[in-house]
């Protein structure tokens, strides 16, 4: 991978664990239990205990994320970044765009289904 793509690659996991991080924090706010005394208006408890089931889940699909990225941006200090583990050719930028978590190349993430 080029010095140019390896930067612009940087910048765009970057961007992404900021916005990440920014939806954490509303997102850690939404999940507080919810206590049985606060009037919820037209929000049953059960709808209310629904959504905060639906915020856990996806703050914790972001959790999983932030760590996959930050493990991207440390391939990229390595040089190992935007490589296959499995069989060691490029994977296209396109898919990186896309996934820039991606450790595998597609041709060997369908040899695995």
């Amino acid at each position: 991978m080029k010095e140019e793509e390896l930067k612009l690659m940087k910048e765009h996991i970057t961007a992404k664990i900021e916005e990440l991080e920014s939806s954490m924090t509303y997102l850690t706010g939404e999940t507080k239990p919810i206590e049985p005394s606060i009037s919820l208006g037209r929000l049953t408890r059960m709808e209310a205990i629904s959504e905060k089931g639906i915020n856990e889940y996806v703050l914790e699909q972001n959790r999983q994320t932030l760590v996959k990225l930050r493990n991207a941006l440390e391939r990229i200090e390595k040089g190992t970044y935007g490589v296959c583990i499995r069989c060691g050719k490029d994977i296209p930028l396109g898919r990186l765009t896309h996934v820039p978590e991606a450790l595998i190349c597609v041709p060997c993430a369908e040899k695995r289904r």
